[in-house]
């Protein structure tokens, strides 16, 4: 069982995380270039995994574990082809 103070500390780090992932997105939504979109997108999806990460250690449920490795190997092939796609894009083709 955790203690009282581990419970505090995970709820005060999700609170945090929330607040990040509203300013994800704005930026998401209101970005100047792609690029920041891009990159709003992949911090909101990284953010979205530590927060499935600490939901699961708050609500003592490890098998939500699971389903984060295939959403960060996810993120890391969109990552993969917005970059393509945007080196594609600068030279011309």
């Amino acid at each position: 069982m955790l203690s009282e103070l581990v419970y505090s500390v995970l709820a005060v780090v999700t609170l945090i995380y929330m607040a990040t992932s509203v300013a994800y997105i704005v930026r998401l939504v209101r970005g100047p270039t792609l690029p920041d979109r891009i990159l709003a997108l992949d911090a909101l999806s990284y953010d979205l995994a530590v927060f499935l990460a600490l939901l699961s250690i708050l609500l003592q449920r490890w098998v939500m574990v699971s389903g984060i490795i295939p959403l960060v190997l996810w993120i890391h092939a969109v990552d993969i082809y917005a970059s393509k796609y945007l080196e594609a894009r600068e030279m011309g083709e």
